[in-house]
């Protein structure tokens, strides 16, 4: 099938300028039945990547697995697993765990089309959940997005990432030491610390994105340069697309607060609260990096605006310091020959320059003294 796929970073050409984008364009090939797997996205990471954590109160068991099949015992298991997948590209694997887990077809649609808004889906026996992840490469100043998605059972769950990265080692070091509810409260607490440590790694997000914009706002007031308006807007657009992915976030745990699933026990809905908070204090903060940022460009104008006022306002003090030194210098730069006072000894050096230096001297005393300069 052929897929046209616009990427986070693509391009837009205008003239000769090349813009970034930051809006995925996904168009999926018409008349496909529903539930067909087809990945969309960027390979990521060439080999998926499987790893399984099984525990109870008093033991803990880690490894990384070979195939899918050795994961299979953990759906009837009686102590909670998590099974973590790395990459979506194999299709043939994730039909494979689909099967066996009795995993809806659209919820395996969903995971390999890695443009989901974020959300949470209720399949009675199973809970699916969908999110964006970012991460800030500080170089070239741009997010970079992922996509996580969560299925959880009686006694499992099964997360999926695009690429290995480090969200959720916090999780297995709370898991491998043993302290707190982790290891008594089940799989759907564990789900609350999964998306728990998503949720915080968007405050490491805004508050590079912070530092930033402060930076940035003091080279607008102390020296703006032309390339700063383009900063700017690259910072407005990476703000909405924060936003856009934080707004469904909160639905999301709204819906898992207050659902009715019995595999969400009544005791894990507090601490969805919890989240739900700090989804709501995320949202709050780009609320105010957005205004700031608008602020910003205003004050790059002003800045630009000030600065051709000052560059008119010398240039206009020397204007007219010279204006009437120009009429002078042209009354008697005209070719006429009755010029009484040119008959004198000293009129040139003491009469015209004489005229000339105390005109301009006392032009220059009024504008200091109106502090116009």
């Amino acid at each position: 099938m052929n897929n046209i796929v616009g990427s986070i970073r693509g391009t837009l050409k205008t003239g000769t300028r090349k813009i970034p984008l930051i809006y995925k364009v996904h168009k999926k090939a018409a008349g496909l039945a529903p539930g067909t797997l087809i990945h969309t996205g960027e390979k990521k990471i060439d080999k998926p990547v499987i790893s399984l954590i099984e525990y109870d109160q008093d033991t803990l068991y880690e490894k990384e697995l070979s195939t899918i099949e050795e994961t299979f015992s953990c759906r009837d298991s009686s102590i909670t697993s998590w099974i973590n997948i790395n990459g979506l590209h194999d299709i043939g694997l994730l039909e494979k765990i689909g099967t066996h887990f009795s995993i809806h077809p659209l919820v395996l649609e969903d995971i390999v089309n890695t443009y989901q808004r974020p959300k949470s889906e209720d399949y009675d026996s199973q809970i699916f959940c969908v999110l964006k992840v970012f991460n800030l490469d500080e170089k070239i100043k741009e997010i970079h997005s992922e996509q996580v998605s969560f299925i959880l059972g009686e006694n499992y769950i099964i997360s999926f990432q695009e690429k290995k990265n480090t969200y959720f080692e916090p999780v297995r070091e709370r898991l491998r030491k043993g302290k707190g509810r982790i290891r008594k409260a089940g799989s759907g607490y564990l789900l609350y610390a999964l998306i728990d440590a998503l949720v915080d790694s968007y405050f490491d997000i805004l508050e590079k994105l912070g530092d930033n914009i402060e930076l940035l706002e003091s080279e607008l007031i102390e020296n703006p340069q032309p390339e700063n308006r383009e900063e700017i807007y690259k910072m407005r657009r990476e703000l909405l697309l924060l936003r856009k992915s934080v707004w469904p976030i909160r639905e999301m745990l709204s819906g898992l607060q207050k659902g009715e699933s019995d595999l969400l026990h009544e005791s894990t809905e507090v601490y969805f609260r919890d989240v739900h908070d700090h989804a709501i204090q995320i949202i709050d903060t780009i609320e105010t990096y957005r205004d700031m940022t608008s602020g910003m460009l205003d004050i790059y104008l002003s800045s630009l605006s000030n600065r051709m006022n000052e560059v008119m306002k010398v240039l206009t003090i020397i204007a007219t310091i010279f204006i009437p030194l120009t009429f002078i210098a042209g009354v008697y730069g005209m070719n006429f020959v009755n010029f009484p006072e040119l008959q004198w000894k000293w009129i040139y050096p003491w009469g015209f320059w004489g005229i000339i230096l105390a005109l301009g001297g006392l032009l220059f005393l009024f504008f200091k003294r109106k502090k116009w300069i």
